[in-house]
């Protein structure tokens, strides 16, 4: 149809919709408009027509704004509408479809992306309008895909959207026939030289690919699987490569031998080539593949002769710059599979040693941490002579490097710093040698502290701070000599023994420099922003940090203790690794506690409340620590959750200690039985602060089975041979026997006053007083229960023992209870 005969059909259309609003028939006339519309666009009896109908108010407001947009070019309208369907929500749907009908008709609308998102958000907001969409798919698949793709990222992912979408679909059999014609449409456009610079075809093949790859990837054939591979270049955009990894590693994953026996060509046979841009496409390849398929692609590289062909490849004269940036990455690839690290560290290191001090851009720092990541690798590097190498590169020799690139404004040379850091810091020398840089650590906390930095670069910084603040982990008696057996069977007896460097005193200096740079402070900065791994990190760092005691008032000024309350909050997983994070977290919070006044960490008027600690610190007590990490359970973090425990039933108000009680007596309890003698301890003063609360007292007093169970323990604990432990059960019984019923208790047993005078006989001074208190306040016991009582203490030699202590008393407060005690037995 010629143009005249177009405008000619549009201006009749036009005055037919006018006609038809007139009579009330206005989706009838709002079709008529748009079919005019899309027939002549810029007739003026066109647009007339359309403000027409505007102006009587019979046309919806989004229709109103969409037809400005296409008929006017009214960009200002298309944003207008693109406001209201992100505020109002849900569109009517037979206003939703002619809109979309509409805005899929303006060919020559400018901007594209105004008419791309419109698109998208009409979809996102209208369940008519993704039925519209997928009729029209259904009705001409490749016609609708093409008017539609060539509008924007957002439209082509519609159709993907779509496509999956079987609520749309009134059978999901066409459904899934569209599926396929849309990938296999994408594919095509994937194929179509030059044309998905954008990644836009490589989007909906991903996408496609993830939601359902079981039925699609019978449909890439080696041609179109090259194509994907080839989008891997890593000169590619960052977007383009990951939408490229996605759907190779989709399409691996799924093809199994077929897949890789594509990619174990595709490598080899474009290095043979020798052009340059082949040899870039063979490494970015081998380098994406690494972490996706490491057993095959190691295979690959470890190839008889793959190896030592490359050399001649990089030492060419003429060699392109392009060409050693990709070989680069793939090496640093490489390096997942040990053989291949080994292998890198036999052949290349001269070359990277090369390429660290001659190169320029950002080869010099991947160079660099490639070498720190071959440095534990046991195979010996060789010159040309034949000669050992192997001392020539050392983590101290890259790290002045590694400084250098973190102080560059490039991100990229930051993110190769950070990641040789992470490597290189495993070496005793080089956390020395990063500790005492105060410049450095202070550039490392802005990093990790500034918004630019990504989830990797995070991760990576707070690896580097978690290896210079990690101690070596305590070992069993056992552990210790199948370690050192371990030691003389693979090396010599030095290596049998710790480095220096390595040892608490060193450890503990590297964590008091780490929280003087302000890390602890850069933690709560970034609270909102890690990811699960990094807390994880974060976690083991200050674990670290808080085993020194002297630290700990610093980091509960940097708000540490909070950090580490909330993050204990909202770990939910219950993986190996979320329970282990847990535990750290709570066992850092304890330690902080001990040394600090509970009250001033959580005041009672802040949030989080004082009493929020009280779950993670109990947990303490019950995790078993077997299922947490190898080895036997480490007693220390319920040693130190006791004493946390006992510093918080220490606080003025009664509410944190009968919390305590109620959620975990049984388990204190339980440790007042501990063969451990520093648990029995703690477990023994934890209760002993309990009695300042009426539920505590409550506990022992009441003249039930339990309770009399439990004074039978406190008077046994009140005669062991630790003396820290007697005097703790000697003040828990100075407050019960001010009560009949705990008195009753000592009476049954048949040493129970002997056990109350021999705390007055005590060598501690504070535990004789908390005796003569227990015996006062037994003797004090009115009716028959004090009689019994004082009858008792006289046949137990009680009176000798007050005089006693009223004669050769030290203390006269001690004197003055012995006179005390002396006047209720003989008056």
């Amino acid at each position: 149809m010629s143009s005249k005969e177009h405008d000619s059909r549009a201006i009749r259309l036009a005055a037919r919709a006018v006609e038809l609003v007139a009579s009330g028939r206005a989706e009838d006339g709002s079709q008529a408009l748009r079919e005019a519309a899309s027939l002549a666009p810029d007739n003026p009896k066109v647009k007339a027509a359309f403000l027409k109908i505007q102006s009587e108010g019979s046309i919806h407001i989004l229709q109103k704004l969409c037809g400005k947009f296409l008929l006017d070019q009214d960009e200002q309208a298309g944003k207008e509408a693109l406001n209201y369907l992100d505020r109002s929500g849900e569109v009517p749907g037979n206003i939703a479809e002619e809109c979309l009908e509409l805005v899929i008709k303006g060919r020559h609308i400018k901007p594209r992306d105004i008419q791309d998102e419109l698109i998208a958000g009409l979809l996102r907001e209208s369940v008519t309008a993704k039925t519209a969409l997928a009729k029209r798919l259904l009705d001409g698949t490749t016609a609708a895909f093409m008017e539609i793709y060539e509008i924007g990222d957002k439209s082509a992912n519609s159709i993907a959207e779509i496509a999956l979408t079987p609520s749309a679909w009134s059978k999901e059999s066409d459904r899934e026939e569209c599926e396929e014609d849309v990938f296999q449409l994408f594919l095509a456009k994937l194929l179509e030289v030059g044309h998905d610079y954008d990644g836009r075809a490589l989007k909906g093949i991903a996408r496609l690919l993830a939601a359902d790859a079981g039925r699609l990837y019978p449909l890439i054939d080696e041609v179109t699987f090259d194509a994907i591979l080839c989008s891997l270049d890593y000169r590619q955009p960052a977007e383009v490569r990951s939408q490229a990894t996605l759907a190779t590693a989709k399409y691996l994953e799924l093809s199994g031998g077929k897949g890789q026996s594509f990619v174990c060509r595709f490598i080899p046979s474009r290095i043979t080539k020798g052009h340059s841009e082949d040899i870039i496409l063979a490494f970015s390849v081998a380098a994406a593949v690494f972490p996706i398929i490491p057993a095959q692609a190691a295979a690959l590289f470890l190839t008889e002769g793959f190896v030592p062909s490359l050399l001649p490849l990089l030492e060419k004269k003429n060699k392109s710059e392009k060409v050693e940036q990709a070989a680069l990455n793939m090496l640093s690839a490489a390096c997942i599979d040990n053989a291949c690290r080994d292998a890198i560290a036999k052949h290349f290191v001269e070359w990277l040693r090369h390429v660290m001090n001659k190169a320029k851009d950002d080869r010099p720092g991947l160079a660099a941490v490639i070498l720190a990541k071959t440095l534990q690798s046991s195979v010996p590097v060789k010159d040309p002579g034949g000669k050992d190498q192997s001392q020539k590169i050392t983590g101290e020799d890259l790290v002045p490097l590694f400084k250098k690139l973190l102080a560059d404004p490039n991100e990229a040379q930051k993110q190769s710093s950070i990641e040789g850091l992470a490597y290189s810091s495993i070496q005793p020398t080089v956390k020395e040698a990063l500790i005492g840089d105060r410049l450095f650590l202070a550039r490392l906390m802005d990093l990790l502290k500034s918004n630019k930095p990504g989830p990797t670069l995070v991760f990576g910084v707070l690896t580097v701070i978690d290896h210079l603040s990690r101690y070596l982990p305590v070992l069993s008696e056992e552990q210790k000599r199948m370690h050192q057996l371990k030691a003389y069977a693979n090396a010599s007896k030095s290596a049998a023994e710790p480095d220096p460097l390595e040892e608490d005193a060193a450890v503990s200096r590297r964590c008091k420099a780490i929280v003087d740079a302000g890390a602890v402070s850069a933690f709560v900065a970034i609270a909102s922003r890690l990811s699960p791994a990094s807390t994880a990190i974060v976690i083991n760092i200050m674990f670290s940090l808080t085993r020194t005691q002297s630290l700990r008032g610093t980091i509960a000024q940097q708000r540490g203790a909070r950090f580490l309350l909330l993050r204990y909050t909202a770990i939910a997983g219950t993986s190996d690794v979320d329970k282990q994070a847990r535990h750290s977290a709570a066992h850092a919070l304890a330690r902080i506690l001990i040394s600090i006044d509970p009250a001033l960490v959580f005041p009672i008027s802040g949030s989080p409340p004082l009493t929020s600690t009280i779950r993670p610190i109990l947990s303490l007590l019950t995790e078993s620590q077997s299922n947490i990490s190898e080895g036997p359970r480490n007693l220390l973090a319920s040693f130190e959750a006791l004493l946390a425990l006992t510093n918080l039933a220490s606080t003025p108000s009664n509410e944190t200690t009968d919390l305590i009680i109620r959620q975990g007596f049984p388990m204190i309890e339980d440790l007042l039985l501990s063969n451990n003698k520093m648990i029995q301890r703690a477990a023994t003063e934890l209760v002993c602060n309990f009695m300042a609360s009426p539920i505590g007292i409550e506990l022992f007093a009441n003249e039930i089975p339990a309770a009399d169970r439990r004074m039978h323990i406190l008077l046994a604990l009140a005669d062991v041979d630790d003396p820290a432990t007697r005097k703790a059960a000697g003040g828990a019984l100075a407050a019960l026997t001010c009560f009949e019923g705990p008195v009753k208790g000592i009476l049954k047993r048949e040493r129970g006053v002997g056990i109350l005078l021999g705390l007055c006989e005590d060598e501690d001074e504070g535990t004789v007083h908390r005796g003569l208190v227990c015996v006062c306040n037994a003797i004090g016991i009115e009716g028959e229960v004090g009689s019994e009582a004082r009858g008792k203490i006289k046949e137990w030699g009680g009176v000798q023992v007050l005089r006693g202590i009223r004669e050769e008393g030290e203390n006269k407060v001690v004197r003055g209870l012995a006179r005390e005690g002396l006047g209720g037995l003989e008056g």
